[in-house]
């Protein structure tokens, strides 16, 4: 029979192995600081920006700082596809993802731009985009937005099965 003083030393051993694994798991791997790369919840829309201490507003979090690349086109449509994972139907959750599909079709749209191909390669989905913004008028207020989710689903949907068409594109 094991002394109880024995297995609560393996219990307390055992229990510093876990929480030295989970404490390296979420370190950021081998070879970089904690600081390193992008915040994961850079991509994180908000509503309203707060005001910095001089009165002005502050970036948003979808906004690039000056000088920054713009992002892969794969990048920003896997961002635009994990949409699909979301939706209106939970309480309080619609103004978030109308908010998000719009975030993400606009950045789709510079990394199209942006794109070594040409905005041209891209031309369909880019004027599926420009025919959102036209239809939105520059009205980015939640109400605007749930008044036209058909339209920006809709556009979301175009954009999918055109890129699937091309995976090339995204992968």
């Amino acid at each position: 029979m094991i002394d109880i003083r024995v297995r609560h030393v393996f219990g307390a051993s055992s229990l510093v192995v876990v929480l030295a694994s989970l404490a390296l798991a979420c370190s950021g791997g081998r070879g970089t600081d904690p600081g390193d790369g992008e915040s994961p919840v850079r991509g994180v829309r908000t509503s309203a920006s707060a005001p910095t201490a001089e009165g002005t507003p502050a970036p948003s979090a979808t906004q690039s700082a000056p000088g920054a690349g713009v992002e892969k086109v794969r990048d920003v449509f896997a961002q635009l596809q994990a949409t699909y994972n979301d939706g209106c139907t939970t309480p309080g959750n619609c103004e978030y993802f109308l908010g998000r599909v719009l975030d993400n079709l606009g950045a789709l749209d510079k990394a199209m731009e942006a794109d070594p191909q040409g905005p041209g390669h891209f031309k369909e989905p880019r004027a599926w985009i420009a025919q959102l913004r036209t239809g939105l008028g520059g009205d980015r207020s939640f109400e605007n937005l749930k008044k036209h989710q058909d339209l920006l689903t809709g556009t979301r949907d175009k954009i999918n099965a055109w890129m699937q068409g091309h995976p090339e594109d995204y992968r």
